[in-house]
């Protein structure tokens, strides 16, 4: 390797004696975890086999990942309405879109489910029509707001607090070059944020989003509460009848893992993929001085 390209191999670190002692240590507490959890007949681990792939708790799964799905989409295209009105310079819009994202981003995720899901008691009939005229159609909100569309709803309107952030976040990295650039090329502003802000804030915007989906995955477990036959839910009606509530809760807890390192993997991929660092510069880039005064050129 030659002199120009000394700075891309890496460096060689020594390991010291407190690091071979550490490795020692934490392989010990971990091969005596692993033996106590599967020497414990407590744990019963045969039961956890049986009902691993039991077709309650695979339904039960089918639904958590069709809540997750559906819950990111809409949320992102609504966090997508909410960034652009929050990075709008009309004052009353943009305000409106801060108190949205600040209201559902100031109050847990449980009170908003079970409020959506007793939402009836405030608006038992809604009236869904044109103003100030007799043309309209009414709505039963107890028997429109079900289990299942509270859950939906609630997960929606609070994923799309935060994705609204992650997409102001994505816009505030576009520099403002590019921005000055659009508008003296007589850009409209939809189509600046088409043709220049959106795909130029997607570097940042898409590994978020990939830790969104993950934590989406498992926040879907609080719809339990409200009778969702999700995958909590599920193995605690199995274990609601056979008394086995620890080899129920470890299935769940199996399959929320499962599913979890199976979402890390594009994750970690998008993550390199659209990683801004230094190791994206041109390689053979040089930097001549030819005056003292270090005029580059």
């Amino acid at each position: 390797m030659n002199g120009k390209e000394s700075h891309l191999k890496p460096r060689l670190r020594r390991r010291s004696a407190f690091e071979y002692v550490a490795w020692v240590v934490c392989s010990l507490i971990g091969i005596g975890i692993l033996v106590s959890v599967s020497t414990n007949p407590n744990f019963k681990w045969g039961t956890v086999v049986r009902y691993f792939t039991y077709e309650t708790i695979l339904r039960g799964l089918m639904l958590t990942i069709f809540l997750t799905i559906a819950s990111m989409a809409l949320g992102t295209l609504l966090g997508l309405a909410l960034a652009i009105m929050r990075s709008s310079s009309i004052k009353p819009v943009a305000a409106t879109a801060s108190a949205y994202i600040t209201l559902f981003r100031g109050t847990p995720v449980l009170v908003q489910l079970i409020f959506w899901f007793n939402v009836a008691a405030l608006y038992p009939n809604l009236t869904i029509g044109i103003p100030f005229t007799n043309i309209g159609t009414a709505v039963d909100v107890n028997a429109l707001m079900a289990p299942i569309t509270a859950a939906l709803v609630g997960l929606t309107l609070n994923e799309a607090a935060y994705m609204a952030e992650i997409i102001r976040g994505g816009f505030s990295s576009v520099g403002k070059g590019q921005i000055e650039a659009a508008d003296s090329l007589g850009m409209s502003s939809s189509m600046k944020m088409r043709k220049v802000i959106i795909p130029q804030a997607m570097p940042s915007i898409i590994p978020a989003t990939g830790n969104q989906v993950i934590g989406m995955f498992k926040e879907t477990s609080l719809v339990s509460v409200l009778g969702v036959a999700e995958l909590l839910q599920s193995a605690q009606l199995i274990y609601a009848r056979t008394y086995e509530t620890i080899p129920l809760l470890i299935v769940a807890s199996l399959w929320y893992l499962v599913m979890t390192l199976l979402l890390s993997y594009p994750q970690s991929k998008l993550e390199q993929k659209y990683s801004r660092t230094t190791s994206r510069l041109p390689r053979k880039a040089k930097v001549v001085l030819t005056e003292p005064e270090g005029t580059l050129r």
